[in-house]
């Protein structure tokens, strides 16, 4: 099991591809946690996607802490194939629930009813490489796997 979690390839790909992804939802989880980036912090994040959205609070509860501490863990490379999975789900769920119905492209001009699924199927991309990759180069799960091959000796 330790095999799966925290094996990594020590390649500067997973450190890129980690590394950009906890950049793109740090500034999001951000929003949604203490309201910088002119969010509306927790409170305000939970009353808006249970009350407007009507997404029950465990949801709302998740997408926050996926968001911000998904973030992070990217950034520091700890537990990155859980996070990965985790903003696979999260993306999925924004797309088909939200993006799908309005098309492809972002909406970059104004003139779409909402945003369009192409930085969810990006994203995705991102998250699904780091499945594979884990983290690389720098990153706590390469230091994890080798103390926790250590003691299993």
């Amino acid at each position: 099991m330790k095999h799966i979690i925290f094996k990594t390839y020590s390649t500067f790909t997973g450190l890129i591809l980690r590394c950009t992804l906890g950049l793109i939802f740090l500034p999001h989880g951000l929003q949604k946690t203490v309201g910088l980036y002119g969010g509306a912090g927790f409170t305000g994040t939970i009353k808006v996607f249970t009350e407007q959205l009507h997404l029950p609070a465990i949801i709302a509860f998740a997408v926050i802490m996926i968001e911000f501490c998904g973030a992070v863990c990217l950034l520091l490379g700890l537990v990155t194939r859980f996070w990965a999975i985790a903003y696979v789900g999260l993306l999925l769920g924004i797309m088909f629930t939200t993006h799908f119905e309005n098309g492809f492209f972002m909406n970059w001009f104004g003139n779409q009813k909402g945003e369009g699924c192409q930085f969810d199927l990006l994203a995705i991309g991102i998250a699904v490489a780091l499945i594979v990759e884990g983290g690389g180069k720098y990153s706590m799960d390469t230091y994890i796997f080798r103390k926790i091959s250590l003691i299993s000796k």
